[in-house]
């Protein structure tokens, strides 16, 4: 009995804990699956994650040629993996203003919630790119499986990073 009781002891201090100071995307990454978008304006990448899990995995590039061919391929990725919550990466400059791709993300998150009825989450995605380029290099991947691969490796970095901050 006494053990049962220093496990429930121990159980409410953690409880405790976690409500005193929580992230303010800590209801948001409840939300169950999550699907991530590094917007661009040739290609857009797409991970996934499980908010339990806080685990991103790339998913997939999309070719984004019109705007038709783009959410044609986001509706079938919506439709395969039933998000809660879409997060999409907001650039900026390294000072935090934004430029006319941090316009376009926001337009293009605005068109995902309105469109797919699912909340959006903006995050930033400063580096993104670069950080992706860094990992698949260090993992020994080929210039040519690098190029092919960045950019869902960038809205997996994107979507870990908001899974992080959720926690």
């Amino acid at each position: 009995m006494r053990e049962e009781s220093g496990v429930r002891s121990e159980q409410n201090r953690r409880s405790a804990a976690d409500t005193r100071h929580p992230s303010p995307l800590a209801s948001l990454a409840k939300a169950g699956t999550v699907l991530a978008f590094d917007f661009g304006a040739k290609r857009i990448g797409v991970a996934v994650g499980e908010s339990r899990l806080r685990i991103a995995h790339p998913v997939a590039t999309i070719p984004a040629p019109d705007r038709r061919t783009r959410f044609a391929a986001i509706e079938q990725l919506i439709a395969e993996w039933r998000p809660d919550l879409l997060v999409v990466g907001l650039p900026a400059h390294m000072d935090g203003n934004e430029h006319e791709m941090s316009r376009r993300c926001r337009n293009f998150a605005r068109s995902l919630e309105g469109r797919f009825r699912i909340p959006v989450h903006l995050v930033d995605e400063r580096l993104s790119s670069r950080a992706a380029q860094s990992a698949l290099a260090e993992a020994g991947a080929a210039h040519r499986r690098r190029k092919a691969a960045l950019d869902p490796v960038a809205a997996q970095l994107i979507l870990q990073s908001f899974f992080d901050e959720a926690a």
